[in-house]
């Protein structure tokens, strides 16, 4: 679309169930919060797992959404040869301010679906960490909320805590 004149390079868009979302301009809260994930992640998981920020995904052959972060299987092509399927994904993080209700009630199920086993959505308006695990159908059966003060685990590394405030700021 870009390459016919459709879309400008600078158009934020995604691509879900063969629609083209427009995404929200991304404001200071949002940028340090996709920064520190990325950071804290890439300390802990290094040489465990890949941490993409801000990548599209493939979740089937019309949706190609782009999480804030991913946490990747680590594979021998680094992803050059295709992007990440729901398979290789093992946590997706989206940091939501403006998009949070975009994100909670249209990328979450579609990432359900595909069978991601876990979702964190730090929500910058309340400051808390929503983390949604056991996908059945377009939901999620696990649903917990974390706080200032609280460690969270992924599911793929138990062995590893980042604390809440590190990623809220």
């Amino acid at each position: 679309m870009g390459a016919t004149g459709i879309l400008s390079e600078d158009e934020r868009v995604e691509l879900l169930d063969g629609e083209l979302y427009e995404m929200t301009p991304i404001g200071d809260g949002h940028i340090g919060g996709v920064i520190g994930l990325d950071y804290f992640l890439n300390l802990r998981l290094a040489g465990r797992a890949f941490v993409s920020a801000q990548n599209p995904i493939q979740l089937n052959d019309y949706s190609e959404p782009e999480p804030d972060i991913a946490i990747l299987r680590l594979r021998a092509d680094n992803y050059r040869t295709g992007k990440a399927r729901p398979e290789d994904i093992l946590m997706l993080a989206e940091v939501s301010e403006s998009s949070l209700e975009y994100d909670r009630y249209t990328k979450l199920p579609r990432y359900a679906l595909s069978g991601i086993a876990e979702v964190w959505i730090v929500n910058l308006i309340d400051q808390v960490i929503e983390v949604y695990c056991d996908p059945q159908g377009q939901n999620y059966t696990t649903h917990t909320i974390h706080q200032r003060g609280e460690t969270i685990h992924p599911l793929a590394f138990p062995d590893v805590s980042i604390k809440v405030e590190e990623i809220l700021g």
